[in-house]
């Protein structure tokens, strides 16, 4: 049982990091919406602490959007919106936002695109005009693609490929799914790449990239109904696109464990396992990823964490050791266990101690004082994030591109509080078993003494 004394301390501390919050909300106002007569959403947040606005435009396609073939095609795009208009020549954007005293960028994953810019309020006017213009106006032309590819096949080699530990999650992922999208990477296939064409961008461009497939963010100093009307000016007249129809990508069930091998380069060997687990649908009633959110936390949230305590600083077979989980998107969920044997030691003998500390927790559960830790962290982490506009607004953008209400962010705090140690064994017993697992093995070959060291590629400042 914990020890009273510590629990009154942990009960002051949460008290405090409320107190705090609660001052930073009351710099804060109710989030607002909108919406244009084309379909595009607008989400306001005011945030009084300094006369700065973020405005982020997301939209709501990603590599999962993309066909065979065409892989890596939505983040090319994203570095291509920087590249000129019918009036804005190529990398003229961000000129005009840093000479406005602002910095900007864009990032694109599985389920989403954005384009951020972070300026003093005045200058919003000046944010949503470039917006606007390459959201309906952005030129594609073959010369500026042709150099853009290169760029982006160098990220590839230096993001991927020339990092073992991103080698071997991606083919985790390649061989955890076998039908779902989300199997490809981000970046797309190298293959796929030296393949691609500016009709693919282009096709892709004309077929997303409309008002009623976006939402703008806005927070900070600024009067919702003012923003609304600005955004009325500049995207209000960009008419609204017939978008795909978006079928259903259901994974089949797995059918039993895989297990695959990846040899490449490396100074170390590593195990990396996924379960599939369920994803976040609705906030309100699922209990089953919060308690997920949990167990990752117990195995690997602080340094007295199962993970790290024991296979770490007690038996010393890893030099790390880690748990996480993903249940929130448009494609299927799951539960990560990894580890890095000290030399000597293998990865078998990690893969080893990581379901032993899993048989624990399936076994044994988890103790209060544990729960309380995570509890406390989780409470500490939400805080302090909310100081930062930038934060606010990627939350609000991204759980409403993955299809949950942003008004959820206030509940996770509450249901995250309200898991019980039961729900955490629960779903460890539920869902981290053998015929939901993929395992994957980093087999290290030895390395190349004059292979290129991984550098960031030229130009690449834009992409995610």
């Amino acid at each position: 049982m914990m020890n009273p004394a510590i629990r009154f301390l942990q009960a002051i501390n949460i008290a405090c990091l409320l107190l705090a919050g609660q001052a930073a909300a009351a710099a804060t106002q109710a989030v607002a919406e909108h919406e244009l007569a084309n379909g595009m959403r607008v989400i306001v947040k005011p945030d009084r602490r300094a006369p700065v606005a973020v405005t982020m435009v997301w939209y709501r396609v990603g590599s999962v959007d993309e066909q065979n073939g065409t892989t890596g095609v939505a983040h090319v795009l994203e570095h291509m919106m920087f590249k000129g208009t019918k009036t804005v020549p190529p990398g003229e954007f961000s000129k005009l936002i840093a000479a406005a005293g602002g910095r900007d960028n864009a990032f694109a994953s599985r389920d989403y695109t954005g384009y951020f810019q972070t300026m003093h309020k005045s200058e919003l006017p000046l944010s949503f005009r470039l917006e606007a213009d390459r959201m309906a106006n952005l030129v594609l032309s073959p010369e500026e693609f042709a150099k853009e590819i290169k760029v982006v096949m160098e990220e590839r080699r230096w993001r991927t490929d020339d990092r073992p530990q991103s080698v071997l999650y991606e083919r985790l992922m390649a061989t955890a799914l076998i039908a779902h999208p989300a199997r490809n990477p981000v970046i797309g296939w190298m293959n796929d790449l030296e393949n691609l064409t500016v009709e693919d961008a282009r096709t892709f461009y004309e077929q997303w990239y409309g008002p009623n497939n976006a939402i703008v963010v806005v927070v900070g100093d600024v009067v919702p109904a003012e923003v609304f009307a600005l955004a009325e000016r500049h995207f209000g007249g960009i008419p609204r696109k017939t978008l795909p129809p978006r079928k259903p990508q259901d994974e089949p069930p797995q059918l039993g464990i895989k297990r695959l091998t990846v040899k490449v380069p490396a100074e170390q060997p590593q195990v990396l396992m996924a379960y599939r687990a369920p994803r976040l649908q609705n906030p309100d009633t699922d209990w089953e990823s919060y308690a997920l959110d949990m167990l990752q936390g117990v195995l690997s949230g602080n340094d007295a964490a199962r993970l790290p305590q024991t296979l770490v600083k007690t038996e010393r077979m890893a030099v790390s050791a880690g748990a996480s989980y993903d249940g929130v998107g448009r494609g299927p969920g799951f539960f990560y266990l990894s580890g890095t044997p000290v030399s000597g030691r293998s990865a078998e003998e990690v893969e080893q101690g990581l379901r032993r500390e899993i048989r624990r927790i399936v076994e044994e559960g988890v103790t209060a004082d544990e729960l309380e830790r995570v509890k406390a962290q989780v409470i500490a982490a939400q805080v302090y994030q909310r100081d930062s506009m930038f934060f606010q607004a990627r939350m609000i953008g991204w759980l409403e591109t993955v299809g949950l209400p942003h008004r959820a962010l206030d509940l996770f705090v509450e249901k995250l509080q309200n898991v019980t140690s039961e729900q955490v064994q629960a779903v460890a017993r539920k869902y981290l078993v053998d015929d939901q697992l993929t395992v994957a093995y980093l087999d290290p070959q030895p390395l190349d003494s004059g292979a290129r060291k991984p550098a960031p590629p030229a130009g690449a400042r834009h992409g995610n």
